[in-house]
């Protein structure tokens, strides 16, 4: 089954992906705690707060926002589901360079998340599972 991109049960179908892999992955090097604005959302209210958290050295993604955000990254659904769920580095780098993607705080934690995220099969995996319950 498929769900909308950060919608509540594609959350929770992702955590449970991610919960699967959990001791099969790379721990996560550095600590990057971004909050991500994505607008122009088709359903609720138009707009959905998420963050990022690798402060436990596993990738935490969840609903809301982080008092202590390194960074905050507003960007448009479309392009936020190209670099999450597709990770399409080409879609970012066209995205912020035509201003669809904004960024407040400290730009080398968005940096760094590129690289700081190790991959292996099992993350790989993720990847694709998450692909899959992605409408």
């Amino acid at each position: 089954m498929t769900h909308p991109f950060l919608s509540e049960a594609w959350m929770t179908e992702a955590r449970a992906i991610r919960e699967k892999y959990a001791d099969q992955v790379p721990e996560v090097a550095a600590v990057i705690k971004m909050n991500q604005v994505v607008t122009d959302v088709p359903f609720g209210d138009g707009e959905v707060k998420s963050y990022l958290d690798t402060s436990s050295g596993a990738v935490t993604m969840e609903l809301g926002e982080l008092d202590d955000a390194d960074v905050t990254v507003t960007t448009d659904y479309e392009t936020a589901k190209a670099l999450f769920v597709h990770q399409n580095q080409e879609v970012a780098m066209q995205a912020f360079m035509s201003g669809r993607i904004k960024v407040q705080g400290d730009m080398m934690k968005m940096m760094q998340m590129q690289t700081a995220i190790p991959a292996n099969e099992f993350s790989e995996k993720i990847a694709e599972e998450i692909k899959a319950i992605t409408d």
